[in-house]
């Protein structure tokens, strides 16, 4: 049986979802957030060690907040939130169903949190803002955090930040914390792609997802938007402007613990057209009791060949130009001037050159590699 989907006049996938039995987290996950996954996963007794620390951190009091101030999902209080929990560990094969909490705030958001045991949070604000399959997607996202044991790794890794906060004295301290913080959140930002990821696998419907990314952009106004223009936005974003606009990306990104929306609806269907996305639906994925076999080697690689592909690929002016110098592209001053004033087009040098001779590049244009296609992600 199929429910109608309002927004688009289509039908919504069935109740009977396709389940995946035994699925490893590293099926889903970003190949940047599943490198370092699998590099802390075989740190032998390190969950141990930071759990027997979890009286240092603040989690038992979070627990006991969200228990005091909070509407605990139930049999009881807000059953159908309860039964699309139980459906996202169902899908997921998660075996023990995390604690999930209504908190009253105006802004959507949730979030998967703790060290000992994950607890799952929703705002008022995000159950009020999307309709019952949008939700659907969230709360598979938050699953997935929980599969991946992002709750446990995120509490860790913000543990030693704090440790490392705390000796700020020490000369160049601060240049160190900073290259931790950044790298923290760009594993954050990875993570979440992850998890939008996990929210396709338990949705099992592409534009609900979309719909809900769009809707946390831009409010409960979905019959002003349009996820086809909302896409279009994420592609203007990634190759408009010139290298100015590129480092703006940058500094702007540096500080966020998520991707931009735009960019993570880009991103999620990418990957929902991939063949990765596509082995998995017809229950060909990576199962949990071979984690333990899994190669970081491997794993690092795959982060490596998709960072590489990542800037082979991207139309992002900053992006194309570190293309053009890794393939061998010439005349680097000529091409950070061009690109920095927005001419793109290459300077004229001495006798009439263009930048467009034989075995050159041009700025704005991709070199060809040489060798085979990727398969993506």
């Amino acid at each position: 049986m199929t429910e109608h989907n309002y927004e688009s006049g289509e039908n919504v996938p069935s109740r009977q979802r396709r389940r995946f039995a035994g699925i490893s987290s590293r099926a889903y996950e970003h190949p940047a957030d599943r490198s370092a996954l699998v590099a802390l996963r075989k740190l032998s007794g390190f969950d141990t060690v930071f759990r027997t620390l979890s009286g240092l951190l603040p989690e038992r009091s979070l627990r006991l907040l969200f228990l005091s101030d909070s509407v605990r999902v139930s049999d009881a209080q807000f059953v159908h939130l309860n039964d699309m929990l139980r459906d996202a560990c169902y899908i997921l094969d998660l075996e023990k169903v995390p604690p999930m909490y209504v908190s009253q705030d105006p802004q959507p958001n949730a979030m998967c949190i703790g060290l000992d045991e994950p607890i799952i949070v929703v705002t008022t604000g995000l159950v009020e803002l999307l309709d019952e399959e949008e939700m659907r997607a969230v709360i598979g996202h938050e699953v997935g955090h929980a599969l991946s044991g992002h709750a446990v790794y995120r509490t860790i890794l913000l543990f030693l930040t704090n440790i490392a906060l705390k000796v700020a004295w020490i000369p160049l301290g601060n240049v160190a914390i900073m290259a931790i913080v950044t790298a923290l959140r760009e594993w954050f930002r990875k993570s979440e792609l992850s998890a939008d990821r996990a929210g396709l696998l338990v949705g099992q419907d592409l534009r609900a997802s979309m719909r809900g990314l769009m809707k946390i952009a831009g409010g409960n106004h979905l019959h002003e938007m349009n996820v086809d223009a909302f896409l279009a936005q994420a592609d203007e974003y990634e190759k408009g402007g010139d290298l100015r606009d590129s480092v703006l990306k940058i500094l702007n990104l540096l500080p966020r613990s998520h991707p931009f929306t735009t960019v993570r609806a880009a991103e999620l269907k990418k990957w929902s057209e991939s063949r990765d996305y596509q082995r998995i639906m017809d229950g060909h994925y990576p199962r949990r009791d071979e984690d333990k076999d899994t190669s970081v080697t491997d794993s690092f690689r795959q982060s490596a060949a998709h960072y590489a592909d990542a800037v082979r690929t991207s139309k992002d002016p900053l992006m194309k130009l570190v293309g053009d110098i890794a393939g061998g592209a010439g005349d680097l001053g000529g091409r950070l001037r061009d690109k920095f004033t927005g001419q793109g087009g290459g300077a004229a040098g001495k006798g009439g050159a263009t930048g467009d001779s034989p075995g050159s590049a041009r700025p704005d244009e991709p070199r060809d590699p040489e060798g085979p296609e990727p398969t993506g992600n």
